[in-house]
């Protein structure tokens, strides 16, 4: 009896705790997560567009997660776990928000970092997910009511005196820079010598730069950055192949030996994932409010 009584719970646990277990903080892939379905590609696209231009314009950061249930945890605990973990607004401005939406709880709540404590109040915070988020999740509206929250947030926090953003507020210090430099003069050689055998010298660094700047917009969404990493790569495949050609017996043909392993290394690692979107290392300390509906 002992033994069975011993199984039966060792059974139990096996089975029960995973049931208890804190949901798992999601993947930062972008401004707009959504684990459920709930909004659809285009909801998505023009939410997370106005996010951006909002950040290029005043520096703060505002993130939207949907899940489907924070149990066991409350949204509150759950939300300021997501918070730690994404880190949303500038460093040491602490400007980030995030809306946080439980569907099958139908919980939400607005998680508010130290800095925009002073005009996201908990009062401002409860009066938009009260006056004009669950009006609209009631009647099913989700899409709607997650846009004019966020929309309302937005004017809010245009209202606080924030600092003005820099130009790389999006891509952080020099040292963030770093791996995209490189990564860019080794494709630059590497991949660019293959266009420049086939298309001659001139035409395939055109090609080369222009591939660079195709993906580093597409990637990063910074038109400058592409730009100036497009003209980069350009000339970096222009000059090594005038340097290779003048410089016999390094044993290295045009766009020889770097090619191998080169494009795949860091050219999409960390960026494609989250859209070029990441946290600034913003902290939050609990400020906010929650509803449901």
């Amino acid at each position: 009896m002992t033994a069975s009584l011993w199984l039966a719970i060792a059974l139990f646990l096996a089975f029960a705790l995973p049931v208890l277990a804190d949901v798992a903080v999601p993947e930062l892939t972008g401004r707009v997560v959504d684990q459920t379905g709930t909004l659809s590609s285009s909801d998505v696209a023009a939410l997370s567009q106005k996010l951006r231009d909002f950040e290029n314009r005043k520096g703060s950061q505002i993130a939207v997660l949907i899940v489907p249930t924070t149990q066991p945890e409350t949204i509150e605990q759950f939300s300021i776990r997501v918070a730690e973990a994404w880190k949303i607004g500038r460093k040491k401005i602490d400007d980030g928000a995030i809306l946080v939406v439980a569907k099958n709880d139908r919980h939400l709540r607005i998680e508010v970092g130290y800095g925009l404590e002073g005009a996201l109040t908990d009062v401002t915070s409860r009066r938009i997910i009260d006056e004009i988020i669950t009006p609209k999740f009631r009647s099913g509206d989700f899409a709607g009511g997650i846009s004019d929250g966020v929309e309302r947030m937005v004017r809010v926090i245009d209202g606080e005196p924030l600092p003005v953003p820099s130009p790389t507020v999006s891509f952080g210090s020099l040292d963030d820079l770093a791996p995209l430099f490189i990564v860019t003069l080794f494709v630059s050689v590497g991949i660019g010598g293959a266009f420049r055998a086939a298309l001659g010298r001139l035409l395939g660094s055109l090609a080369t730069g222009g591939i660079i700047a195709t993906l580093t917009w597409f990637i990063l969404g910074s038109v400058g950055l592409a730009l100036a990493l497009g003209g980069l790569g350009f000339v970096i495949g222009f000059v090594a192949d005038l340097f290779s050609a003048i410089t016999p017996g390094t044993g290295r043909s045009r766009g020889g030996s770097w090619s191998s392993g080169s494009s795949s290394g860091g050219w999409s690692s960390g960026s494609s994932s989250s859209g070029g979107f990441s946290g600034g290392g913003g902290s939050f300390g609990g400020g906010g409010a929650s509803g449901s509906w």
